[in-house]
This record gives C-alpha cells, structure tokens and sequence, in this order.
C-alpha cells in the first residue's frame, strides 16, 4: 500500500520507522506547512498539505502524523477524506488480540499491548509500551502515551490526553479532552475538560481549553 503522511515531525518519524519495520507499505509523499514547495527526495515528495490532491491516488492511504490531538482532528475536518482513505499502521513487536477493533487512521507503536476485545477509534495514539486491558474502549484524536495502563473496561473519552507511565484502574471513565499528567494514578471517573495530576489522581482547577471545531468529525 502507498502512504502519504501529514506532519514530519518528531512524532512523524516514528511512524516512518514503524512504516519501515511492518514491510507492508511505502511512503510516497510527506506533507507539512514548513514546506513552501513540492520536491523529491529517495522517490518520497514533500510539500505543503495544500498539495495533497495533487498526487493522491485511488488506491493510496492517508495518516495525519501529528501527535497533538486538536491538530489531528482539525487536520481530518479540513481534508475531508472518507474514512477508507485513512490507514492505520501497527509496530510488529506490538501485541493485539484477535478480538480487539482498531479503526482507521491509529498508530500502534512499539512493545503496545491490546487485549480482548478493546475498541480503538479513529485516529488516535498507543505508544510505545501502552498496556490496553480487556474490554476497553479508546475514542478518536485520544493519545496514550508511553507506558500507560489502562486495566479492563476503562472508557477514554474523545481528543483525551494520558501522560506516560499513568495507570487507570478497572471501570474508571475519563472524560473527552481530558489531560492526564505523566505517573498518575486514576481511581475514580475524571470529568471531560479537566485536568488531574498525581497520586491517586485529582482534578486541577483550570479546565482544559479546546479549540472548538465547527461541523465535527
């Protein structure tokens, strides 16, 4: 399969890596704004995201590979792409259960686990070492970053945001556009828009300010 992917930054090169290891697909473009112009390099082109339908083709897959969870949905609103156009791509060394659903445009990275029967919607983020139990569902634009822990039927709500190495326990929900801070520790529902830190985690009181997108995805 050939892949354009939007974004070329750190989180970006990842994805190129992880690209490389499946040995399933080829990278045919890389656009960013930082690019003014269309040129080649090693038979891959970069340019701007304005260039996009100047070279997509039938049967090439769209990733937006920018980590933060706001730009990957307006990105997604802006392109206006159907969902079959959107690929994800999955790190070998990843562990995903049979059973388990993981919709298009998500990154599984190295060393993830999915176990049975999770859900992963469009466009989000596993990283590196994430540990996502039984029976749990991850909604779209949400990012688990290294070393989460989500144990069995935990909800994440769309565009949430998990900081490294933070552990939710069985049944907790937490909420859309949520941010988690790095090692925390998650024992009750955290609420949409908040923003909670530490041990067991507690919600801050400055809501997480989101920039609203008109017509959704």
């Amino acid at each position: 399969m050939e892949i354009i992917l939007i974004g070329d930054g750190g989180h970006s090169k990842v994805i190129q890596d992880i690209i490389i290891a499946e040995k399933k697909h080829k990278i045919i473009g890389i656009l960013d704004e930082k690019y003014r112009e269309i040129h080649k390099e090693s038979e891959i082109v970069y340019g701007p995201l304005t260039k996009l339908y100047q070279f997509i083709k039938r049967d090439s897959k769209v990733l937006i590979a920018i980590g933060n969870n706001q730009i990957r949905k307006k990105i997604v609103r802006e392109i206006k792409l159907n969902a079959n156009q959107f690929i994800s791509v999955i790190h070998p060394s990843a562990i995903i259960s049979p059973s388990a659903k993981i919709a298009p445009g998500t990154v599984v990275m190295p060393n993830a686990v999915i176990n049975a029967n999770a859900v992963i919607h469009s466009h989000s983020i596993i990283n590196t070492g994430a540990i996502v139990e039984h029976d749990c569902t991850i909604f779209k634009f949400s990012h688990l970053s290294p070393r989460v822990t989500l144990t069995g039927n935990v909800i994440v709500g769309e565009g949430a945001n998990i900081g490294a190495a933070t552990t939710a326990i069985p049944g907790v929900t937490i909420g859309e556009w949520s941010v988690i801070g790095a090692g925390a520790t998650v024992i009750r529902d955290i609420p949409g828009y908040q923003k909670a830190v530490g041990c067991p985690a507690k919600v801050m009181s400055a809501e997480v300010q989101v920039q609203p997108l008109k017509g959704g995805v």
